[in-house]
């Protein structure tokens, strides 16, 4: 799929913003789910595929958005910097941006690798959707998850692993397909945020009614 050429989709009117966004997985899934997105990286990122702004995620304003959405850097807590000993040489955004976002009052979302500091509202991996891939990712959410449940994980005899991570055929199996290998590496399937984007409406519209 290009970057450019955007798959068709019923808009909700809704604007989220997706802060440490990286090349846009979970983006896509916000777009998918109908939201209008804004991607925000402290990085450049040239195959971003919706509006990008290049700034710092803990201070880049939140304001005029109906949801917002935060990947903050998982190394710190990940299993694999854990083994090569080099936790402490990656800073804990994950503290202050769940501050920053509670303080916000504007209804969130926090994406990180299980064994983060997280309260795991939704944990979802790619099998559960039918993705050819086996990628556990936590989600934790300002109103604390629920809604209908996706099937178990099926971690079936040849689901592309974490070694496989580097390879286009696991780009591909994610969904990503715009991204590079090297960008694929720290992405995230866009269908764990398209599914969650509609959580949100469900709870939205349950709540108001």
């Amino acid at each position: 799929m290009n970057a450019r050429v955007l798959p068709l989709r019923k808009p909700n009117g809704l604007r989220v913003l997706d802060l440490c966004c990286g090349a846009g997985g979970l983006s896509m899934g916000c777009y998918l789910a109908g939201y209008d997105v804004t991607g925000v990286d402290v990085n450049s990122q040239p195959n971003y595929p919706f509006t990008f702004r290049r700034a710092d995620a803990l201070t880049f304003p939140l304001d005029g958005y109906d949801l917002v959405h935060a990947s903050w850097p998982c190394q710190h807590f990940a299993r694999v910097t854990a083994w090569r000993g080099t936790q402490d040489s990656h800073p804990d955004l994950l503290t202050p941006g769940r501050e920053r976002l509670k303080a916000s009052g504007i209804p969130y979302v926090m994406e990180n690798v299980p064994e983060a500091t997280l309260r795991p509202d939704y944990l979802l991996c790619g099998s559960q959707f039918g993705l050819n891939v086996h990628r556990h990712r936590a989600f934790e959410t300002s109103w604390g998850g629920g809604g209908d449940l996706v099937p178990p994980c099926w971690h079936h005899k040849g689901l592309l692993a974490f070694e496989h991570k580097g390879e286009r055929a696991y780009a591909d199996a994610m969904g990503c397909t715009w991204m590079t290998n090297v960008e694929a590496r720290q992405a995230v399937p866009p269908a764990y945020t398209q599914w969650i984007g509609h959580q949100f409406l469900t709870h939205e519209r349950t709540a108001a009614a």
